[in-house]
Order: structure tokens, then C-alpha cells, then sequence
């Protein structure tokens, strides 16, 4: 350091070699220019859990397989032409014509064999993708709406409004939900719409809580009272500026009900009260080949018959299940860098 006052001189600072050392990040000017999204720095975090991954590529062929299973046709007009099933789910084979028996063991022609009524079962399992997995997602559709709509109207304003609303919740929640979607089911029937009325008729109530509970600490943050300052109505400050930074939790609930739903859904079905008999559903596949796990002396129990539709109910819980972990540590991930730089959560 020099001795002469008002100067200083820095000795032993190599500049050539700091310039042509190796960058300590990724940072350029060029990409300090792109500004990076909560919710893309999420789908990053996600792409790197390979369990989640696996269980997204599971759900996308299985949805794959159902959508193709049978052609489609909507108001006449076929829609999907193709057909991965190579036997109608419905038939009965050796009405047909065909030499096919019930009960018949997997073997080439029939990979999974057939059921007690000689209807072949890899079809069915296909085909009835389409039931369980449409009614899954449909219902947590329509559920993780209402709830969010129905929580954020109740957190954001509070009081005696709040006060209200939470106690219709507290009478829905007094009640197991599976119990109230069996009554609906038993006074409306059986059938598609039906099971999709029954878990959505109070499947909303957790979305609402859980929403409005993350709706009550969101509302307190500088930006929501800024926007109130500046004129905006509730509606433009609830959906605008509460709504996206509190919903996160309500996306990773959902992903985890869906499975939850197709559980509830099959359950129904293996009580006999879901879709009507002999429908492709998978629950109630089960339902019509429970009798053959107790066998007599000397007897054999065909368990291709509940071992694949059972499988499949497996198969698409678990990987349901992966995606929704996989989808809470991603958002997890980033509600800590957000908290750590000083952004919005």
C-alpha cells in the first residue's frame, strides 16, 4: 500500500489470470436479461426426480393405452378411429364363434386370459382405463376449482364471512367422505355422471381449507395491500395477485387426490355400487370375480381375473403418488429460494 495520502495501490492482484480463470457460475449478460418463473424453475426441479418422472411416464402410457383402447365416437362422428383392444370389452367371446372358454389362463391369444363371463380381460383392463382414469381426473378438477374458489373468497375477506363459511365445512367434514358419496350413489343409481357427482358433491371442502388457510398469510404481504392502494377491485387482487402466490399447495394436494379418487371410485365398485355390472371399470371387475378367491377342495382360482384389474389400480396409485411427491418437493424447493432472495412466495 502506497504511504501517499488519498492513494491506494493493490499489489499481488493478477488481472490477466483473473480474466482467463474459469467462470465461477453460469451467469452472462445475456441470460441476466431472461427472467425465470416460479413455476419453470418447478418443472426444472421436477425433470430431475427421476421417481416422479417414472411415475409421469406411467400415467401418460396409461392414458395413452385408454384414449386408444376403443374408437371414440361423439355425436356420431368418430373421433379416435383406433383400437389397441383387440376384442370389444363387452363380448362375450365363443357367442362369437370363438373357441375361448371362461376362465381361461393368459396365453398368447389372450394375455391376460378371460373372465367368468369369456370376455377377454387384457381388453377390459384397457378399455376400462377410461372409467377410472377420466372420473379421477374430472372430479379433482371440478373439486380443486370449487374449493379454491369457495377458500380464497372465505380467507381473503374473513370476519363474519369467513366465520360462516368455515362452519359449512366443519358440518361437511363431521361426515366420512366415502360414506356420503355411497348414500348419493345409492339414491341417484349407478352410473358414470352419478360417481362423479358423489366425489365432487363435498370432495371440494379440503381444497377450500387448505386454500384459505395459505389465503391468510398471502393477503398480508406488501404487494396485495399495494394493489389495494392503487384502486384494484377484490376480485383483480384475489385472483390476480393471492390466488397464484397461494395456490401451490392446492396443485400438490390434487395431484395426490386423483389417486385417491380412483381408489374411492374402484371401492364402490367392489361393493357393487358404482358402475352398472359387466362395465370394464375396474373396481367393478373385481366385484365380478370376487367369488373365485375361495375355492373348494381340489379347486383352482383363476387368479389372472383380479390380479391384472388390481394391478392396475396399483400401478396408477403409485405413480399418482410419485408425481405428487415429486410435485412437493419441486414447489418446496422454490418457496425456499424465493423466501432466501427476498421474492414473492
Amino acid at each position: 500500500m502506497s504511504t501517499e495520502r488519498g492513494r491506494i495501490r493493490i499489489t499481488g492482484f493478477d488481472a490477466d489470470r483473473v480474466e482467463s480463470r474459469e467462470p465461477l457460475s453460469d451467469w452472462t449478460e445475456e441470460r441476466d436479461t431472461e427472467t425465470e418463473s416460479r413455476w419453470e424453475r418447478a418443472w426444472g426441479e421436477f425433470r430431475d426426480n427421476r421417481s416422479a418422472m417414472l411415475g409421469l411416464y406411467i400415467v401418460a402410457l396409461m392414458g395413452i393405452l385408454a384414449v386408444f383402447a376403443r374408437p371414440v365416437t361423439i355425436a356420431g362422428v368418430t373421433v379416435q378411429p383406433f383400437s389397441l383392444a383387440p376384442y370389444d370389452p363387452s363380448a362375450i367371446l365363443y357367442v362369437q364363434g370363438l373357441d375361448v372358454s371362461a376362465y381361461e389362463a393368459p396365453s398368447l391369444a389372450h394375455p391376460f386370459g378371460t373372465d367368468g363371463s369369456a370376455r377377454d380381460v387384457f381388453s377390459r383392463v384397457l378399455y376400462g382405463g377410461r372409467f377410472s382414469l377420466s372420473i379421477g381426473f374430472i372430479v379433482v378438477s371440478i373439486t380443486a376449482v370449487i374449493g379454491l374458489v369457495y377458500g380464497a373468497i372465505a380467507g381473503y375477506y374473513g370476519g363474519r364471512i369467513d366465520e360462516v363459511m368455515m362452519r359449512l365445512l366443519d358440518l361437511i367434514f363431521a361426515f366420512p367422505g366415502l360414506l356420503l358419496a355411497l348414500i348419493i350413489v345409492a339414491v341417484l343409481g349407478k352410473g358414470y355422471w352419478e360417481l362423479v357427482l358423489a366425489f365432487t358433491a363435498f370432495g371440494w371442502a379440503g381444497y377450500a381449507r387448505l386454500i384459505r388457510g395459505e389465503i391468510l398469510k398471502v393477503k398480508e404481504n406488501e404487494y396485495v395491500m399495494a394493489a389495494k392502494a392503487l384502486g384494484a377491485r377484490d376480485r383483480r387482487v384475489i385472483f390476480r395477485h393471492v390466488v397464484p402466490n397461494a395456490i401451490a399447495p392446492l396443485v400438490v394436494q390434487a395431484s395426490l387426490s386423483i389417486g385417491t379418487v380412483v381408489i374411492g371410485v374402484a371401492a364402490l365398485g367392489f361393493l357393487g355400487l358404482g358402475l352398472p355390472p359387466g362395465s370394464a371399470e375396474w373396481g367393478t371387475m373385481l366385484d365380478a370375480t370376487r367369488e373365485t378367491i375361495v375355492q373348494g377342495p381340489g379347486g383352482t382360482i383363476p387368479w389372472w381375473v383380479t390380479v391384472f384389474p388390481g394391478g392396475a389400480i396399483f400401478l396408477f396409485v403409485m405413480s399418482m403418488n410419485l408425481i405428487g411427491d415429486g410435485i412437493n418437493d419441486a414447489l418446496n424447493a422454490q418457496e425456499g429460494t424465493d423466501v432466501a432472495t427476498g421474492g414473492e412466495v
